[in-house]
């Protein structure tokens, strides 16, 4: 997944440090859901999908085979994939998951380093 990511920012470059924090850049990339508030209260909708498709589509390309594998092979116990899987439908963890990723490149290339 490293790859694919690496290489599509060689053809979209963003400038990660450019984004104040991890959710500005889930943002842009359409990963965040999207927030309705009445009376007061706030809820969370589905995923925007608003942003930079191509690399959404790969984060979310990866965490399905990571999601896949997790469900098929079984995962270590108590790990956060396997405690989202068991009290989450699978897509809303593969979404999680990407938006968690993309959250790590955005920390690691905002910093100037490399993955």
């Amino acid at each position: 997944m490293q790859v694919m990511i690496e290489g599509q920012s060689r053809f979209e470059p963003f400038e990660a440090a450019g984004f104040k924090r991890g959710r500005d850049f889930n943002a842009w990339l359409g990963l965040t859901p999207l927030q309705r508030s009445t009376g007061g209260e706030q809820k969370l909708g589905e995923t925007s999908k608003m942003g930079e498709r191509t690399l959404r589509r790969l984060l979310i390309i990866g965490a399905s085979a990571v999601v896949l594998q997790a469900r098929r092979r079984g995962n270590p116990e108590g790990s956060w994939i396997g405690r989202m899987l068991a009290r989450k439908p699978p897509m809303l963890v593969t979404v999680a998951l990407a938006n968690k990723t993309a959250r790590i490149a955005w920390g690691t290339y905002g910093k100037g380093r490399r993955l």
